[in-house]
């Protein structure tokens, strides 16, 4: 009876375990920019990371690069941005961050400066509270331009303004 009645609960308990066991942490997350005539601007990115920061040196977290997504003609940094897709790269410096919006929007592809579109100088600042998880958010710094932010560990970035034409 005993031998029956831990085969019948087998199956019970180890469901009741599994629902036990924490979820997976949310690893994708979406910024948007809405601007005023409807038209946006988001990046798509991985929170987490496989590799720290380091200086001078091109930084992908999550080990994916961040996906932006352009519903309309922008300009960074005087440079035209047409609709569509591109992966964005961002390298950390002692006193400011270089954003890199690449035109290689292959998955998994490694970084090729030859698909540089345009980069951006960052300035940065220290946060208050450190994170271990990256968030990215852009705010609206005039009705047609949205500025991007990284805020990661100690450091925010921030400055790279997109402009709609």
């Amino acid at each position: 009876m005993r031998a029956l009645c831990v085969i019948l609960l087998s199956p019970l308990l180890l469901t009741l375990a599994a629902a036990q066991q924490p979820a997976a942490a949310d690893q994708s997350m979406t910024s948007y920019c809405n601007f005023a005539d409807d038209n946006q601007v988001s990046m798509q990115y991985s929170t987490l990371h496989k590799e720290e920061p380091q200086n001078g040196k091109v930084w992908i977290p999550g080990g994916s690069a961040p996906v932006l997504f352009v519903q309309t003609p922008l300009v960074l940094n005087n440079v035209p941005i047409p609709i569509g897709g591109y992966t964005v790269y961002v390298i950390p410096g002692k006193k400011t961050w270089t954003l890199v919006v690449s035109k290689n929007v292959t998955v998994g592809a490694k970084y090729d400066e030859a698909q540089d579109l345009v980069r951006a100088s960052m300035e940065t600042a220290a946060l208050p509270d450190p994170s271990d998880a990256l968030h990215v958010s852009f705010e609206h710094s005039a009705p047609k331009t949205c500025s991007i932010r990284f805020d990661y560990g100690k450091t925010a970035a921030f400055g790279a303004d997109f402009q709609e034409k």
